[in-house]
């Protein structure tokens, strides 16, 4: 993501924590989908190494679900505001 950041022509100041914060909270917050498979698609390394050897499966299947589903939620008109917000244009 930083790297189609850095190809559109922004500076290296970005980041792009604030997109997967928001990915981490969508999927507590929005859907069902379990933490461990929220934190497999945003690649966090498992820190428990117990837990690390036990875990060798890669949900592929689960995840594409999830992200397809992020996807469309990212691909949606923005709910009813009090009209607040501004939408962002390109």
């Amino acid at each position: 993501m930083l790297e189609l950041l850095q190809g559109m022509g922004f500076g290296e100041d970005l980041t792009v924590h604030g997109f997967r914060s928001t990915f981490k909270d969508w999927c507590s917050e929005q859907t069902s989908y379990p933490n461990e498979m929220s934190e497999m698609a945003l690649a966090h390394t498992v820190s428990d190494k117990v837990e690390a050897a036990y875990r060798r499966g890669d949900m592929r299947e689960k995840r594409r679900r999830l992200m397809a589903d992020w996807a469309t939620y990212c691909e949606s008109p923005p709910a009813a505001t009090k009209g607040n917000v501004v939408p962002i244009r390109a």
